[in-house]
């Protein structure tokens, strides 16, 4: 059902949000100090990956609490 899927993507969303660049990424060789590529050139899917990453972590971080908070309230009310 709809709420399934909502919720998987959620505890997605939290995943990456959670992720550590110096802790984890690092040690799979996703860090920070990686080459990202020059000027004009297009960037990999490795490059775009972390770049999404980032993205989530900054811009979803305030909306997750939230969220989260929510649907902590939903499934204690409704089950």
């Amino acid at each position: 059902n709809l709420y399934s899927l909502l919720q998987a993507a959620l505890l997605f969303v939290n995943a990456i949000a959670v992720l550590h660049e110096e802790r984890f990424l690092q040690n799979v060789g996703w860090g920070t100090d990686q080459r990202i590529g020059g000027f004009g050139e297009e960037p990999g899917i490795k490059a775009q990956l972390m770049n999404l990453i980032r993205s989530v972590r900054t811009v979803m971080r305030v909306p997750l609490i939230a969220v989260n908070s929510i649907t902590i309230l939903l499934l204690l009310l409704f089950g």
